[in-house]
């Protein structure tokens, strides 16, 4: 009994270097060379034989963004469209507001590879909650409006890389021709997209009276609601334009946050949240200006997990 005592001694002196090393390692600055994606079986670091079986020691790591923080630097995409864009002179505006299925596509590869890690709104408020820390890295995608192919193109190409979305569904709109279905609605909602309130109709709440500008956020959150069979709490200003009175019916719908295009930021805090600011992907961007408008990174920190298994 004291050899195995002794053996595990080393496993846990093991745990606590390899732990040490891994932060020392991560103040490095962060380079912009492609990283290894693909989760790599450690062997066991210890073997210790204990009455009916051996028992073998894996250590596991994962980064993650510490909890404490009152802002977090996070950036919110958004888009519109992904789509092959239209011609620039006969449609200006659909042309400003699609991505092309390839440059989406070109997008998520490149976050896929440099360890970002898509989370939704939920995630962001049990952060701010203190209850769980942010993946290292962490990013919101956004899409708006609920266009057809939102389920078509950009649905399967966040599947394909195990990435979670926030679609902001303007509820009016639902079953019309150009939009998502009730039934592509549900699918994405169980496959794990957040499904967010962008009002009823899509007018301009900074000039609407307090009785339409309520019932667009009200109806619109219920109606989803009753949908998807659970609480919707995050809403999008459509065109992003909003005044004071416009987020205190927000606020008093219930909703959580609410994000804007007024705001260019990545930096987000509970405070400012009926008010947080988005990226905008407006499609024609290079892949070095998307990179560039996702601005700087949080300080990560690296958890080390000593997990024991029957051989």
């Amino acid at each position: 009994m004291g050899h195995v005592a002794g053996r595990v001694a080393v496993a846990a002196a093991l745990l606590l270097a390899t732990s040490y090393l891994l932060q020392a390692d991560d103040s490095r600055p962060f380079s912009a060379a492609p990283l290894p994606v693909a989760a790599v079986q450690l062997a066991p670091i210890l073997t210790v034989q204990a009455g009916n079986g051996d028992r073998e020691y894996f250590v596991s790591h994962r980064e993650v963004v510490p909890l404490g923080s009152p802002a977090i630097s996070l950036p919110i995409l958004m888009y519109h469209y992904v789509r092959k864009p239209p011609s620039i002179r006969t449609d200006m505006i659909g042309f400003k507001l699609s991505v092309s299925p390839e440059d989406f596509q070109a997008q998520m590869d490149w976050l896929y590879a440099h360890h970002y890690h898509p989370v939704n709104f939920n995630q962001a408020r049990a952060y701010f909650a203190g209850s769980t820390a942010l993946p290292t890295r962490p990013i919101v995608i956004t899409l708006d409006d609920g266009y057809q192919d939102l389920y078509t193109a950009a649905f399967p190409i966040l599947k394909a890389h195990g990435f979670t979305a926030v679609a902001y569904i303007v509820s009016g709109f639902v079953d019309r021709p150009g939009y998502v279905s009730r039934r592509q609605l549900l699918e994405m909602d169980r496959t794990g997209i957040e499904i967010a309130s962008h009002t009823v109709n899509h007018p301009d709440l900074a000039r609407s009276g307090l009785g339409s500008m309520t019932f667009e956020v009200v109806q619109s959150k219920r109606w989803l609601e009753e949908t998807v069979g659970h609480p919707v709490l995050d809403f999008a200003y459509p065109s992003g334009k909003y005044n004071a009175q416009a987020i205190q019916a927000v606020s008093r719908a219930g909703y959580s946050t609410a994000v804007t295009t007024s705001v260019s930021s990545t930096m987000h805090s509970m405070a400012d949240r009926y008010a947080w600011g988005r990226v905008r992907v407006g499609g024609g961007e290079s892949l070095q200006e998307f990179i560039t408008n996702l601005g700087p990174n949080m300080p990560s920190t690296t958890i080390s997990t000593l997990d024991v298994e029957q051989s």
